[in-house]
């Protein structure tokens, strides 16, 4: 029985990854093949629940549960879906599966994506180590096709990590459209006053617009800092000159933070001396009377004309307002208005049969990439939507997540949305911003501004007047 129980077992992560190549139908014969293959026990019921699940109305599955129930019918089809999806059968698809430099095409990427109360498909796909180029179309209307880019990989074909390589090549080309689309660099395509084409790119992708934030690996984002975006509108402080210069007085001031809005009073801004500051309720920047600020809740250090912003990690969170689209990880957090939400993976289904068994049927499932969840003060749950999809929209007015209460939340606020297997959030022009938790040591620049709490700050690397 144990070798029944492996196969069914390898039945299972096989049909996981054809689902994932986008191969349903097979998986779907794969698992009623090998769930009517042996025993009608816990492990075969299993494999048909989850058929049912990928296609309710699948007629081999439909034929594996009659046969496992002792049912008579005709049972040709499953027949012949045992005979091809055998141990040999599966043993090969298992050894594609785990197959570390591929030959053939590798799965690619494929998104709805909402732009100007329309909805375009950005479909990305490789052509295998034989035919090197990946290709990336944008689709309009059902079907249109706006724009195609195409980029050769033909000179890295013998590297090691050419897999790994391929894949970052693919997703970054994703993006690239998506980044172009919201642009408006096809307007005029999509208008139909101009031809798109396709373009033989040869230059790297082009997706220094999306930036990546100090992530729970605590790595550090990228030094220089993101050009403004027309989306956020962060308050805007004196440009300086140049960068401050630490000086051998221990006493100099090399950087302000500017109170935008606190709800508990305090001065109008800090001016910490020396190149170190603890920013919390027992810290050089004391936010008195905050209620949801740790005693030391960051630090924020000058090293050689640069601020670098580290959380304390033992409070509840230091935030900063994105300038562009940032890309986010599973369980990042960040504040909409007075709203903490955090992104989750979306949970298994337990829809598979119970221990008696008893198959039961639903309502077709709304496919979806993750959900957001509402952090109430306290830390419990609050609202919980899952993405439409591969997009969730937050607002007042407008969106799946909606908080009509919060006069901070714009009418459309911000959009979430996954693009090539990262999930990624866009301020849509809100007046109050977007503010992402920081994990890690993260860089910031003049301008930046900061959330702790409720309290909002604005960084000023303007050099400091002296008096005399």
């Amino acid at each position: 029985m144990s070798g029944i129980s492996e196969s069914r077992a390898s039945a299972m992560k096989v049909a996981k990854w054809l689902v994932e190549k986008g191969n349903p139908d097979q998986a779907v014969t794969l698992l009623a093949a090998w769930a009517a293959a042996g025993p009608n026990d816990s492990e075969g019921q299993q494999l048909l629940a989850e058929a049912l699940r990928v296609d309710p109305s699948s007629r081999v599955a439909q034929m594996a549960f009659e046969r496992m129930e002792g049912m008579q019918g005709d049972h040709g089809d499953l027949t012949a879906a045992i005979t091809e999806f055998g141990a040999e059968r599966l043993a090969q698809l298992e050894g594609e599966m785990k197959r570390p430099v591929f030959r053939r095409a590798q799965m690619g990427f494929n998104n709805n994506i909402k732009f100007q109360d329309k909805v375009f498909h950005v479909q990305t796909e490789d052509s295998g180590l034989d035919q090197p180029h990946i290709i990336t179309h944008l689709f309009a209307d059902g079907g249109r096709v706006i724009k195609s880019n195409k980029r050769s990989y033909q000179d890295h074909t013998t590297r090691a990590d050419v897999t790994e390589y391929v894949r970052s090549l693919m997703k970054a080309q994703h993006m690239e459209m998506v980044l172009a689309l919201r642009e408006g660099k096809f307007d005029e395509v999509i208008a139909g006053r101009a031809v798109g084409g396709m373009d033989l790119l040869t230059e790297p992708p082009n997706v220094e617009a999306i930036r990546k934030l100090a992530s729970k690996k605590q790595a550090r984002a990228s030094a220089a800092p993101a050009a403004q975006s027309k989306s956020a509108a962060p308050v805007q402080v004196p440009v300086p000159s140049k960068p401050p210069v630490p000086a051998s007085d221990a006493g100099e001031c090399y950087f302000k933070l500017h109170v935008m809005r606190s709800l508990t009073g305090g001065p109008e801004r800090y001016e910490p001396r020396g190149a170190d500051a603890i920013l919390g309720r027992e810290g050089s920047v004391s936010l008195d009377g905050e209620k949801f600020a740790h005693p030391r809740e960051a630090l924020i250090k000058f090293v050689k004309g640069r601020l670098w912003l580290h959380d304390l990690e033992d409070g509840n969170g230091v935030f900063l307002r994105i300038r562009t689209p940032v890309e986010l990880e599973l369980g990042d957090e960040f504040v909409v208005g007075d709203q903490l939400v955090r992104i989750e993976k979306n949970p298994l289904p337990d829809d598979g049969p119970d221990p008696d068994p008893t198959y039961f049927y639903s309502s077709p499932k709304w496919p979806s990439s993750f959900r957001v969840v509402q952090i109430l003060e306290g830390g419990a749950g609050g609202a919980c939507v899952v993405a439409r999809g591969n997009t969730l929209q937050i607002g007042s007015a407008i969106g799946d997540l909606v908080f009509p209460d919060d006069p901070l939340v714009g009418a459309q606020h911000c959009l979430v949305e996954e693009q090539a297997g990262s999930v990624v959030l866009t301020d849509l022009g809100s007046r109050t911003g977007v503010f992402v938790r920081i994990r890690g040591e993260q860089e910031i620049a003049h301008g930046d501004e900061i959330l702790v709490g409720r309290t909002r700050l604005v960084v000023d690397l303007s050099p400091s007047k002296k008096a005399g």
